[in-house]
């Protein structure tokens, strides 16, 4: 059913690898309501060949997936809807081509998010929708990667993943569908070994309350209720009995278990060895089914994005993360707001349409341009660039990351590096305002002189202007104007005019 126009309803899509999800719901009072949730097993975890590419038979599951979700989005404003993706397409070496045509499906755009995000994400919407002031484990098993969340209130403590899922554990051991003792022990130790960092970390000393969110718990869950094995309670004794059951039945087409529905037959194998591994590694007695799970927290994160650009109280952990990151890399902040400053400023007068998101990703950029400079002054934008695509930024996708390094790199130097960006000409206007303002702070002190202004010409010309106009620039910025007027005209993708 489409939204309602002005709707204060949020959606959250999420990409997984065994299934995709959507789910649309309200906060009121504090309070998360679902209004309409769909989930499809769409299994494109499965589908990456020997390459590491997405198959093309995985990649049409999940477009016709998608465009079935668009009808249920259909009305809400962009502003509303967060679609995520997982560990499959943070593996797919085609992620980039897939993401096209998945975003044009969906209608919204699609962020890759990283692991560490993700457990972010997941503990938020646990915490949400199941608030405690206990201290808490949350294990969270997908298809291609196991999150691991320590957390107290609304607050994360520790949060990891690890690239091992029931997917990717029931294709390499169980990928003809029988079930035997070797395999269970070789999946098992499989788990452990990519586990066993952690077991500090995670180890029971640190929790006093265990909650498996997503899927794979609760199928077993359900299991181990409809078969009077427990309540409901995931526990190591519980496990082995589902096990046995396994070896005894030989095929995970022949399972007699009520409750496990057909589509999450050919992955519980490695669900069950996961979690066998996590409950007798980490201490774990008693793992109960949590009420939140990813989606939840994409949307409770959405909303406090929106509530703090709106002003409210929530505030944006992305502003939280850059200040962070500046203290962190020893940025010289003042530097980074005159050039904040002056790059808004310009961005306000030429900005192609009235993109709030592409705005603050300017500032962010500004605000981190710099933290390169933390490795080495030479050829500091570089090193920025890939600080920017490899840091845990908590609140940022791996998309959004990416896009803040592509600014941080076209900073200075040459524009032949940014061929293939420059094409989208939003990016093409902020890099040329993110430029212009660092030329215009060169000489790092507060702003002397007239103010450096722009207006855009017929769609690709930068026309430059200062005021008060009796006022000149000093010469090395005029030096440096041209230099850039001339690294623009080699580009051929703007001009800029320096007037008289």
């Amino acid at each position: 059913m489409p939204a309602p126009p002005g709707t204060d309803l949020l959606a959250a899509v999420d990409i997984g690898s065994n299934s995709f999800r959507v789910e649309i719901g309200r906060i009121v009072g504090g309070r998360y309501r679902r209004v309409e949730y769909l989930k499809q097993t769409v299994r494109l975890g499965a589908g990456l060949d020997e390459r590491g590419c997405l198959t093309e038979a995985a990649a049409q599951r999940g477009l016709q997936c998608l465009q079935e979700f668009a009808a249920h989005l259909k009305g809400l404003p962009p502003a509303r809807v967060r679609a995520v993706a997982t560990q499959t397409l943070r593996e797919a070496a085609n992620r980039d081509e897939f993401l096209h045509r998945a975003q044009g499906a969906l209608g919204f755009p699609i962020e890759v998010i990283s692991g560490r995000e993700e457990a972010r994400l997941i503990y938020a919407g646990v915490a949400h929708l199941q608030p405690s002031d206990e201290p808490r484990l949350v294990i969270d098993i997908g298809g291609r990667s196991t999150e691991l969340i320590i957390g107290q209130g609304r607050k994360p403590l520790a949060a990891e993943s690890f690239a091992v899922g029931s997917v990717s554990l029931s294709m390499r051991y169980f990928g003809d569908g029988r079930l035997t003792a070797q395999a269970f022990r070789a999946a098992q130790v499989a788990a452990g070994a990519e586990f066993e960092e952690a077991l500090a970390t995670f180890g029971p000393d640190r929790w006093t309350q265990a909650l498996g969110s997503s899927g794979t718990v609760g199928a077993v869950s359900q299991v181990l209720q409809q078969c009077g094995q427990t309540d409901g309670a995931v526990t190591p004794a519980g496990l082995a009995w589902l096990i046995e059951q396994c070896l005894v039945a030989g095929h995970v087409e022949s399972l007699p278990l009520a409750g496990l529905r057909d589509d999450r037959r050919p992955v519980i194998p490695g669900g069950l060895a996961i979690l066998y591994t996590l409950l007798t590694h980490f201490g774990v007695s008693e793992l109960r089914p949590a009420k939140g799970a990813l989606r939840q927290g994409v949307i409770v994160d959405l909303y406090d994005r929106l509530a703090a650009a709106r002003g409210a109280r929530a505030h944006d952990l992305r502003d939280d993360t850059v200040r962070q990151l500046q203290s962190r890399f020893e940025v010289d902040v003042a530097q980074a707001a005159r050039v904040r400053e002056v790059a808004l400023a310009l961005h306000d007068a030429v900005a192609l349409d009235d993109d709030a998101q592409a705005r603050r990703e300017l500032a962010w950029a500004c605000a981190l341009h710099e933290i390169g400079m933390a490795i080495s002054h030479h050829d500091y934008h570089r090193h920025s660039a890939y600080l920017l695509s490899h840091l845990d930024a908590p609140g940022f996708s791996q998309s959004q990351q990416r896009r803040l390094a592509l600014l941080a790199l076209a900073q200075r130097g040459g524009l032949r590096k940014m061929e293939e960006q420059l094409a989208d000409a939003s990016f093409a206007w902020r890099a040329l305002c993110l430029r212009l303002a660092v030329i215009r702070c060169h000489a790092r002190d507060a702003h002397g002189g007239p103010e450096l202004m722009v207006a855009r010409r017929n769609g690709r010309v930068a026309v430059l202007g200062w005021r008060p106009a009796r006022l000149a620039p000093d010469p090395r910025t005029v030096h440096l104007l041209r230099e850039e007027s001339l690294a623009w005209e080699r580009s051929g993708v703007l001009q800029l005019d320096l007037g008289a």
